[in-house]
């Protein structure tokens, strides 16, 4: 998905996309209304935010557009929102008027860089102690400079006479910057990531396209991965300048006083937000154009393709925002002083309602007794809302986060392996499986493991080798499960075992609920490296399992498997592991002395990945809103999310040896790159299902 989410931002993407393919000329996007998307109707814009700018900017970032649009609506998006000079926009939306900003270097300073042409009409510039000014062409030297990127000026500001300067105050030229020149990059990579797969789709190496070679494969997905961060990070950002002195009609968090006119302040909220942009934007930009160079070979380190372009423009977007590591310093120095940013969706209007009637019904929960609850959760469905009654509560996606929100307190069952077997159950189970099974499931009577894995299979799970041979009365299971993680203690088992081996190998497989009290069921536990046991061996001889526990159709099995599994990536993408998240570190920090510039840096990194995480995550949970399909977003989040946990706690170790939870953590999350389907298997689950590349043989 690109940066906009609504249907209302994938419409203008679209218009903008068809706009730029026909005509790209700075006039020409002015008429089209794309130079004031973000500029208030009276001075001839479209009303619009820097969300939806930032929407055309990462289409336009696709096709590398030339001349002075980036620094024009800038420029324009910094004087609609602060006191004074609002006679230019106007021009600066009509394209009469193009603009120069000044990013490095400082008034007075050895050199003064700014985006846009030595030509420009206005320019606007630091001069000093944070503070900004507006200087007319005339007022200003500037030279043409020679940079990376072949088709964007940049200039260089000799001098600047003051007399007739328009002082602006202390601005947020900066961050603005920071989220436009990251929707940029954003486009930059969107149109990397496409083009090395398409390519790795049709060039064929050694008899076969190079997109069905791990090596290459993994690289485009590991891309995508990088980028859908870079979006989700960007998307934030921009939401949060506009919730501080936005377009007319959207919600603001600082309104201006009487006395302060239209004063851009941007709280420490927004400032985290862009900081995370400034930090994985560009960065991904660079990685992205760089891998699809890697992936086109010699051709992409030619004139003759437009890669190294794109990989200029990429560097440029970098060298523009600024060094992403002061970005990271600045989220760590924000982050410890306890500066957070909220992820929570914006609901409609209707969930007032539906607010008020839940929020009664956690108030009743609350004013129970802690030990009552359980049976009452169980009984009204408050465990897995989503599901149908009366297993749960037929939940919207709305409510479900309404619930989520309102219940945070109340410490709902985690049901552990049993919230991946439960919906299999209702979906394909009968409906005495489930009366059976489900409520002393929900109250805790009953405890699950996942028979699946296998010593012979690995991840390739339609290669066990489990047979189930049919008896009277049922099957009979023999066979070794591996991995089955608190077998010891399960009640039951969700089981797959083959049934008809002439079959093909995701055919005659079939799904079973295993009693694990049963005889010839011997289950051995493994010591993992952080001394616990959590991991089990299963062996099955000759076991017996009556047919009405046979879940969906004989040699219908993988069906029901997949739809655990598809549950079980998104338990794992919304679970980072515990006390493994960015958060724990930042609390961590706070209790030790001074950090050196690069600890601080790389915490400041490990911030910006984290809360990333959490807007992806938000933005899954907007699209479910929205009816539309989050896609391969959970396999994204819970790659991002597994080894995001890994970093957290190599770093936090890294700062305190000593400490014995850090010492665990960074044993025990070794294990989340592993489970629930490698990390290699997520790779190839998002190359071949977001970017149509070629399965293995």
């Amino acid at each position: 998905m690109g940066i906009g989410l609504t249907e209302e931002h994938q419409a203008l993407a679209t218009s903008v996309r068809g706009q730029a393919e026909r005509d790209m000329s700075h006039q020409a996007l002015a008429e089209q209304g794309v130079l004031g998307l973000h500029l208030p109707e009276e001075y001839g814009g479209q009303g619009y935010g820097l969300l939806e700018l930032a929407v055309a900017l990462e289409v336009l970032g696709e096709r590398r557009v030339p001349g002075a649009y980036l620094p024009t609506v800038l420029a324009s998006a910094v004087l609609a929102r602060s006191s004074g000079s609002t006679d230019l926009l106007s021009g600066l939306a009509g394209g009469s008027l193009t603009a120069a900003v000044a990013l490095h270097g400082t008034a007075g300073g050895d050199t003064l860089l700014a985006l846009g042409s030595a030509e420009a009409d206005v320019f606007l510039l630091p001069v000093g102690d944070g503070e900004w000014s507006l200087f007319e062409r005339e007022d200003v030297t500037a030279e043409p400079f020679e940079g990376v990127d072949l088709d964007r000026a940049v200039c260089s500001i000799v001098g600047f006479a003051g007399a007739r300067k328009r002082p602006l105050g202390a601005v947020p030229v900066r961050e603005v910057a920071a989220v436009l020149l990251g929707a940029d990059a954003c486009g930059v990579g969107a149109w990397a990531v496409a083009t090395a797969a398409e390519y790795a789709k049709v060039r064929e190496q050694f008899g076969r396209p190079i997109g069905q070679f791990q090596g290459v494969k993994h690289r485009v997905a590991a891309a995508l991965v990088a980028l859908e961060q870079a979006r989700a990070a960007v998307w934030d950002a921009a939401r949060a300048l506009d919730e501080t002195i936005p377009a007319p009609g959207a919600g603001v968090r600082n309104p201006p006083t009487a006395d302060s006119s239209r004063s851009w302040i941007v709280d420490d909220e927004a400032r985290l937000a862009v900081g995370v942009a400034a930090v994985l934007g560009p960065d991904a930009a660079v990685r992205c154009a760089a891998d699809a160079i890697q992936v086109l070979g010699g051709i992409g380190y030619t004139y003759e393709h437009d890669a190294h372009r794109y990989y200029r423009r990429a560097l440029s977007d970098r060298m523009l925002a600024d060094d992403p590591g002061e970005w990271a310093e600045k989220v760590a120095g924000l982050a410890v002083a306890g500066v957070r940013r909220r992820m929570e969706p914006d609901l409609p209007e209707e969930a007032a309602d539906v607010r008020d009637a839940i929020r009664a019904e956690a108030a009743s929960l609350r004013a129970m007794e802690r030990g009552d609850r359980p049976a009452r959760f169980a009984r009204e469905g408050w465990i897995m809302p989503f599901l149908p009654k009366p297993w749960g509560r037929a939940a919207s996606p709305l409510e479900q986060v309404i619930i989520h929100q309102e219940f945070r307190d109340l410490n709902r069952p985690n049901l552990g392996i049993a919230a991946w077997a439960v919906p299999s159950i209702v979906k394909y189970g009968t409906p005495e499986q489930a009366e059976r099974f489900l409520p002393r499931t929900f109250t805790g009577e009953i405890v699950w493991c996942q028979l699946f894995s296998e010593p012979g299979a690995g991840s390739d799970l339609a290669g066990l080798s489990t047979k189930a041979t049919r008896v009277e009365g049922g099957w009979s299971l023999t066979g070794q499960k591996i991995w089955t993680s608190l077998a010891q203690y399960a009640h039951f088992g969700i089981c797959l075992a083959r049934t008809s081996p002439e079959k093909s190998k995701h055919e005659g497989i079939t799904y079973f609920l295993v009693d694990m009290s049963t005889p010839g069921i011997t289950v051995r536990p493994l010591k993992e490296i952080n001394g616990e046991e959590i991991f089990n061996e299963v062996f099955l001889d000759d076991v017996f399992v009556p047919d009405d526990l046979v879940v969906g159709e004989v040699d219908g099995g993988w069906r029901v498997a997949r739809d655990t599994l598809s549950h079980e990536r998104v338990a794992l993408g919304d679970s980072w592991g515990p006390g493994s998240q960015h958060t724990d570190m930042i609390e961590l920090i706070g209790k030790l002395p001074g950090l050196r510039q690069s600890q601080r840096e790389q915490a400041g990194r490990l911030w910006a990945e984290g809360q990333a995480i959490s807007a992806l995550g938000l933005r899954v949970t907007l699209s479910q809103l929205s009816g539309a399909d989050p896609g391969t977003a959970p396999s994204v989040r819970k790659l991002l999310g597994m080894r995001h946990a890994q970093a957290i706690s190599e770093y936090c170790w890294s700062l305190d040896p000593s400490n014995a939870r850090w010492s665990r953590m960074i044993l025990t999350t070794r294990a989340f790159t592993i489970g629930g389907g490698t990390a290699e298997v997520q790779l190839n689950i998002i190359a071949e299902r977001a970017l149509g590349l070629p399965r293995d043989p």
